[in-house]
């Protein structure tokens, strides 16, 4: 193999073990890997970069998810019918995206992750419990209206759903951020899924590369998992705020500056 490809290749490797990681914990895995196969690939076409990237991407959330289970009560009666309303918001915003600017809303990404970031800060028990806010019907319908919003938005246009899905399931439904991390790795696998699934319609995935992404990726997932469960809702609150502010600062200059 000679030295360039190999270079090449144990990056995208490192990069997406490190998506991996910070992906199962809290979401916005995509902040490391996307920019790491935009720098590596960049005469590729992006549409490919980033079939490739969900090609990777999905089956460390699936590998999240099943993980998660095992060890977290998860709110089946909630998240099964969250899930197919992801699932349809994200082909739905997929849909849009192809007949609408997505402008307006990357200017306006930094603004609500900001706000969500201050929130946090503000409220210092905000996730520490996990005290559901509703039960039965109402708590499907409130999980499921939420999906389908954020599901709009990941195939729309995408940048840190994982960490929106966590906010929005501590905030709205009383979730604890780890309880809140365990839901969403299953409502992001669905909208991963569902973006893959166009993005392969159309020929935009390289698979070969995609395999790599997921073995590191589903490697990356376990240390994170393993954290996250050792350490609880205190640690997973903690990353989350690193996250959403290493997104802040990215979504920011890629809106103002004319970044990746």
């Amino acid at each position: 193999m000679p030295a360039e490809l190999a270079s090449e290749l144990l990056s995208i490797a490192l990069a997406a073990g490190l998506a991996g990681f910070v992906d199962a914990i809290v979401g916005g895995g995509g902040l490391v890997l996307l920019p790491a196969l935009f720098a590596v690939y960049p005469t590729a076409a992006p549409a490919t970069l980033l079939g490739t990237n969900k090609g990777g991407a999905v089956w460390g959330t699936a590998w999240a998810t099943a993980q998660y289970a095992r060890r977290v009560t998860l709110r089946w009666h909630a998240l099964l019918p969250a899930m197919a309303a992801a699932l349809a918001g994200s082909f739905a915003g997929a849909w849009a995206v192809t007949t609408v600017n997505a402008q307006g809303l990357k200017r306006g990404l930094p603004l609500v992750l900001a706000a969500m970031l201050a929130y946090t800060l503000a409220r210092k028990e905000l996730g520490r419990h996990h005290a559901p806010r509703w039960q039965g019907g109402r708590e499907a319908t409130v999980a499921a209206a939420l999906a389908a919003g954020l599901g709009f938005y990941d195939g729309f246009f995408g940048p840190g759903t994982g960490s929106l899905f966590v906010f929005a399931f501590v905030r709205w439904l009383g979730y604890d951020f780890l309880n809140a991390s365990a839901s969403a790795k299953l409502l992001n696998t669905a909208t991963n899924a569902a973006a893959l699934l166009l993005f392969a319609w159309k020929g935009h995935v390289w698979w070969h590369l995609a395999l790599l992404i997921a073995l590191a990726n589903v490697g990356g997932s376990l240390l994170g998992i393993r954290l996250a469960l050792r350490h609880g809702a205190g640690f997973v609150r903690g990353v989350f705020i690193v996250v959403v502010g290493a997104l802040i600062v990215k979504a920011g200059y890629d809106a103002f500056a004319g970044g990746l």
